[in-house]
């Protein structure tokens, strides 16, 4: 490491067991000069059960705090100190505090580099069941239903398999979601805690998973959906329109089981055949 400006290593945390800790990690707690924790109570606690003494001044680093907290990092990291970022579990800046930080040390000459670790992303993908070649992952959803349903919509086109975080009291809510956007049909599996001792992992399509959340469910979650399969050019509005009317019409079905129907016979998320009715119905004012 240089003696004219510090270090800034991004250090990869256990998502559930400590002893998946890497000796690189145990080697950085106990000789850099300052971490930034984005919990130091959990920092302790993983030093600890790791049997590593802390000797460092131990900074918090959080979501509120990360503007402040930023600049007098990257002002410790010019004067020569190695800093370690660390969050409470998984890599730092991945749904985690660390990107004001990174992009500031960046920009100021600053190397960044980091102690790689467990992934509740790439865990939760390999045991999923589902294809690993292409994914994205979208962190966490929206908490508004609308501004949710408006993110999955952008999504139901989607080829890659998808990996999302999610609160479990938000659970049932974004997988009902999914499922009403997506398909309830579409493939999914629901991890949770993973490496932890109650790890548990359910694959089923987001109908069933929504049925299951419903119940209540504790712990970390990590979703992973499947992609969705190539598609024909979709039918103008005015089509999907008449096919709705063809079913209400023909089968006795209500106006809302024909949507459903038509949606998923052509792959397509319920709202855009909705919106083709009302479109069509406003023309024919």
């Amino acid at each position: 490491m240089s003696e004219e400006i510090g270090t800034l290593l991004l250090a990869g945390a256990p998502i559930g067991r400590p002893e998946d800790a890497s000796q690189r990690l145990r080697d950085a707690l106990a000789s850099v000069e300052i971490i930034a924790a984005e919990d130091t109570r959990r920092l302790r606690r993983l030093a600890r059960d790791l049997g590593v003494a802390v000797t460092a001044r131990v900074v918090s680093y959080y979501d509120a705090n990360e503007p402040r907290r930023a600049e007098e990092l990257v002002r410790a990291l010019r004067s020569g100190q190695d800093v370690l970022l660390i969050s409470d579990a998984g890599m730092p800046t991945v749904s985690d505090p660390g990107y004001r930080l990174v992009a500031a040390a960046v920009a100021d000459g600053v190397r960044v580099t980091a102690l790689p670790g467990p992934s509740a992303v790439t865990a939760a993908l390999a045991v999923s069941g589902l294809p690993c070649d292409r994914f994205c992952f979208e962190g966490f959803l929206p908490r508004k239903a609308g501004e949710r349903g408006s993110r999955l919509a952008e999504l139901a086109g989607e080829t890659r398999t998808m990996v999302f975080f999610e609160a479990p009291h938000r659970l049932a809510a974004t997988l009902s979601a999914m499922a009403d956007a997506l398909g309830g049909d579409r493939a999914a599996a629901a991890c949770r805690e993973l490496t932890k001792p109650y790890e548990e992992v359910r694959r089923a399509p987001l109908g069933e998973l929504a049925a299951w959340a419903s119940q209540g469910v504790r712990g970390e979650i990590t979703l992973v959906v499947a992609g969705a399969h190539a598609r024909k050019v979709s039918p103008a509005p005015a089509e999907l329109a008449a096919e709705v009317a063809r079913r209400e019409a023909e089968e006795g079905v209500t106006r809302k089981q024909a949507i459903a129907e038509v949606a998923r016979g052509h792959g397509l998320p319920k709202r855009v055949v909705y919106d083709a009715v009302v479109s069509g119905r406003a023309d024919h004012r």
